[in-house]
This record gives structure tokens, sequence and C-alpha cells, in this order.
């Protein structure tokens, strides 16, 4: 986390609310022994006892006929994602209120109709089905379309009773036999969407570029309190209710906060223009959490709990494939996609399996403990998965979207220097373990993508970050934030320390946008693009800057 976004949320005070929240969890929590807990039938238990929710996939008794919806259940709009060569996921939620708990609907059952087409206007239908809402995932719908073609544009919408949804906008991804689809790959990356330091202008922006597919990079829900002007949105035409003004502890809090960011209509547009692929970060439970440790203190087998129910909020509220549905705390959200032999990206998840950030977190001179050759950002599961597909990738790129500055950062020029511990300069041994394998694996084309900082940065990926003339090995694009940490600036005021504490640092820009990426077997082009302020609607958009990077000679040259 920022020192920005940190001081932002010290600035918000106490949230007396919370402690009521908690004391529901340590209840639940008491009816659990430690050991059970600690196992995912324990917390899995524990969250249906918190919640009053039925076990996963059990049907309600009752069936809602959905011509009895007298408003509109498509408020949050509609959403796609995970595209792979012959299938689309596509995602919605029946919400008629979605500020109140429920959503507007009763405990029961919806039928929900959905319409896939080559055209917007659906005049040549490809596929069609029904599927169910249920209430215990929140009246979510998730449907997995098959036997599609590769490398195809479809349309979508779904039907409940009168009510037709917007139109949606997706794609699958080309075969394996594709070296390149038709015209390469274009695609965006985006991150930190905090609601109340600001408006989701870009997204309007995002909604309107021709690209394939949307990376976002996490922090996709902030915990913290919104109160009722939407804080720095400083509502003058409405008034948020009181279920917001509170950190998110429970269920129905998470729930309640994706209610509230995904009513966003610029948020909307960008999921209805494009398939997104998503990963967390922290905030989508609790800031600067690593694995079971919490950032607040609480003890383990609470948080967990607390981990459970936003790991469930958050796969009920994106478009997720089945594979990744949670049980309890647990949920593989690490998960790998091909685009044709032109591209392979393999989607880490940095929070779930991490060492404890080391030395007390913050921003710390490296010592023993960050350099413990057994701290793991990633766990050793998924670090084998990621070589083990290096290994047999036949990729042109090899694409990496995961959450925290990967490439070294130091905050002072000279041979005394502070990193940041929450990123990968806390985790160095776990860094070069990814580095030796990529090397010894032949990834000649690495890129990786990440969001948290609320900065743009481009980095050249050096083999060893303290040896300057180490070679360049891959490429790092940082992607600044949707809105959180409010306007910012065009350089901020540790600017030229960054740039000359960090030669591999190309470039850094501090304003709010997202960053755009172009693929074919030749180069690869990134454009970074930024809006002049977030805290009133209708800002511009502009390319700040761009990279151009050779297919085989890995580095960043100014395009």
């Amino acid at each position: 986390m920022t020192p920005t976004a940190q001081n932002a949320r010290n600035s918000q005070g106490p949230t007396p609310s919370r402690s009521s929240h908690a004391s529901e969890l340590r209840a639940a929590a008491r009816h659990f022994d430690r050991r059970r807990f600690l196992t995912v039938t324990g917390a899995a238990a524990a969250l249906a006892f918190a919640t009053n929710l039925p076990a996963a996939g059990a049907a309600a008794a009752a069936t809602l006929d959905a011509r009895r919806i007298t408003e509109d259940p498509f408020t949050l709009g509609v959403a796609s994602g995970d595209p792979l060569s012959t299938s689309v996921l596509l995602w919605t939620r029946l919400a008629p209120a979605p500020y109140q708990p429920d959503g507007g609907l009763p405990a029961e059952r919806v039928a929900v109709r959905w319409e896939l087409a080559h055209d917007d206007r659906f005049r040549r239908i490809v596929r069609r089905g029904t599927a169910t809402a249920h209430p215990e995932f929140h009246h979510t719908v998730h449907v997995e379309v098959g036997h599609l073609a590769p490398g195809r544009v479809y349309y979508y919408r779904f039907r409940a009773g009168t009510w037709i949804s917007e139109t949606g906008r997706t794609r699958t991804a080309p075969g394996h036999a594709h070296l390149t689809g038709a015209t390469g790959l274009s695609f965006a990356a985006v991150s930190c969407q905090r609601y109340d330091q600001g408006y989701y202008t870009a997204y309007r922006h995002l909604a309107e570029e021709d690209i394939d597919v949307v990376f976002h990079l996490g922090d996709y829900l902030y915990e913290y309190a919104v109160n009722s002007v939407g804080g720095a949105r400083n509502y003058t035409d409405r008034v948020l209710p009181d279920v917001f003004n509170h950190e998110t502890v429970t269920l129905e809090d998470y729930r309640l906060r994706y209610a509230l960011h995904k009513s966003d209509p610029d948020q909307r547009a960008a999921h209805a223009a494009h398939p997104f692929v998503v990963t967390w970060d922290d905030h989508e439970t609790e800031n600067n959490y690593a694995g079971d440790h919490p950032d607040g203190g609480e003890p383990s087998e609470e948080f967990l709990l607390r981990r459970a129910a936003a790991y469930r909020a958050y796969w009920e509220n994106q478009p997720l494939r089945r594979p990744q549905r949670p049980d309890g705390p647990d949920m593989r959200l690490y998960r790998r996609f091909r685009w044709g032999r032109l591209a392979q990206f393999d989607i880490l998840d940095t929070r779930q399996y991490r060492s404890n950030q080391a030395q007390g977190d913050g921003w710390q001179i490296p010592g023993p403990e960050s350099a413990d050759p057994a701290r793991t950002m990633t766990g050793g599961t998924q670090e084998r998965w990621l070589l083990d597909g290096w290994d047999r990738s036949d990729a042109v790129w090899n694409v990496v979207p995961q959450q925290v500055t990967f490439s070294q950062r130091r905050n002072a020029v000279g041979d005394v220097y502070r990193v940041a511990m929450d990123a990968w300069d806390g985790y160095p041994a776990s860094r070069e373990r990814l580095l030796a394998g990529a090397e010894a694996a032949g990834i000649e084309n690495l890129m990786v993508l990440t969001g948290d900082v609320h900065v743009g940065y481009a980095f050249d990926i050096k083999r060893d970050f303290d040896d300057r003339s180490s070679r360049t090995v891959g490429t790092e694009l940082v992607a600044t934030s949707i809105s959180s940490g409010g306007n910012g600036s065009d350089k901020p005021a540790n600017w030229d320390t960054y740039m000359t504490a960090n030669p591999h640092m190309r470039f850094y820009h501090g304003r709010r946008g997202y960053l755009t990426v172009a693929l074919d077997r030749e180069a690869a082009r990134a454009d970074f693009k930024a809006v002049p302020y977030v805290t009133t609607t209708g800002a511009g958009i502009s390319t700040v800057a761009s990279f151009a990077v050779e297919a085989g000679r890995p580095g960043l040259t100014p395009a």
C-alpha cells in the first residue's frame, strides 16, 4: 500500500461500527477450536454459522416467478471474463435494490435467460439458455458458454421476466494453431479503484478503446468506510446509505461494497465493452494481509473467517469460472490463458500464499530477515506451477499479470536505502527463483504487469538488480490507479530521487488512468494513458508516454 493510501486511511479515524461486526466474527470463531478452524471445512462451517449461508451449490426451496420483479434487476450491469479459444464466461447479478442487503429480492431462485449472438441486434443467435440465480450466491449468475469458434467477437445479454439487461461484448481467444490471431493482440491493464477517492472516468475512456481483453491487477474493492457523500466525489444529488460507512468485515459488508462499486456507470461501461481477467491484491479483503496474517492484529482464526467472506463475495461478483469458486478461506485464483501462440498469460496470486512481510512491513533497509531464502511471495505450489508453465511455453510473449512491484525500487540514492517489504523487494529470494526459472526455460520475452502503487512505472527487469551492469531480461509495466490516490500529479515529489536511484526505471508518472499494450510477433508497444483529475467528472484522456520492446531484445525504447 502506498503512503498516500495509508495517510488516507489514517485520516478517516476510527470506525466504531467495525467492532460490532468483528464481534460477529469472534462469536462464530468461538464455536470452532483453533485446529479445526484452520482447515477449509472449519472455516466454511464458521462462515455459514456467521451468515446463515446455505452450503455452496445448495438450491433454495422456492422459485420466484421473474415476472413478479417490478423494478429493473440489472442495476449492476453485465460482464464477461476468462476468454478461452472455444468458451466465454458471462456474468450478471439480479439486484433491483442493490444497496439493500438482499438486493431487493426474496431468498428464492430466479430463472435467468441468456443469449449469445454474432451481432449486437441479436439477429444471429449462436447460443441461448437458462441459468438459475441462487440466493445463496446473492442472485449472481455465472454462465460458461462453450462450443464457440476461436478468435471471434460475440454479443450477449440476459433476461429476467420482462426485463432485459444491457448488451455486452466479449470474444474468444485464438486457438493454439494461430500464431497471432487476425491482427495480433491488444490488451489493457487497470488497478486500484477506491470509490471514495474519485470518479472512474478512466473506465469510460477504456470502454471506447479497441482492445481484446482487460487485466484487472487488484484492489477492485476497498474495505474502508465510504461516507454519505461518497468521499471525494462529494455528491450533491444523492445520499449514500449508512451501510457503507464502516469497514467491511462480514459477508454482507463485502457484498454491499461490491454493489456500490459495480453501480458506477463508467465501470459498467468498461465491463460491458470488454472481457476482463481479474486477480486480487489486498484491499478486496484487508490492507497488506499476508496469507493468514492480518494487518489489523486480530487472531488468525478470526481473520480467516473474514477472508472466507471476502473471497466468497469476490467470486460472486467477478466473471470467474467454476474452478475459482472458493471453499471457505481458500480460492485457487492463479491460472493460465493463451492467446494462440502469440502470448501466454500466467495470472498470479501474491496474497493468499505469501510469507508474512519481513521487518515489520513498510519501507525498510534490506536485512537478513527479508533476504531469508525460505521466504516466498507465491507459495511453493504456485511457484512450481509458474516455472513448469514456462518450461512448456511455446509463446512468443510470456506475460505475468500480478499485483505488487516486481523490480527493485530504492527510495534513496547511495548505498543506504529502503525498499518496500510488501513488494517483491521484501521477497528477493522468491524473485530470484523466478528469474532463474525464466532463464532456464529460455524465456526471451518476459513481461510483468503490475498494479498496487497508484502510479505508472516502466522498468527494465535486470537479472541482478544490485549490479547496474547486469543484463536486461524482461519488462515490467505498472498500471496506475483508476481513482485511488485522488488526482495525483505528473511528477510526484520523489520523482528525481526514484529516477536517479533506480536507473532501470524508465518511466514514472503520478496521474490516474490505465495502460494499453499491443503485441505481435516482432514487438510490443505500451501506451500509458492518464486523466488530469478524478475528483470531478468529465476529464479527457491523453497518452503520457509510449514504449516499444523488440521481440528477442529485452529493454524499453521510447516510442
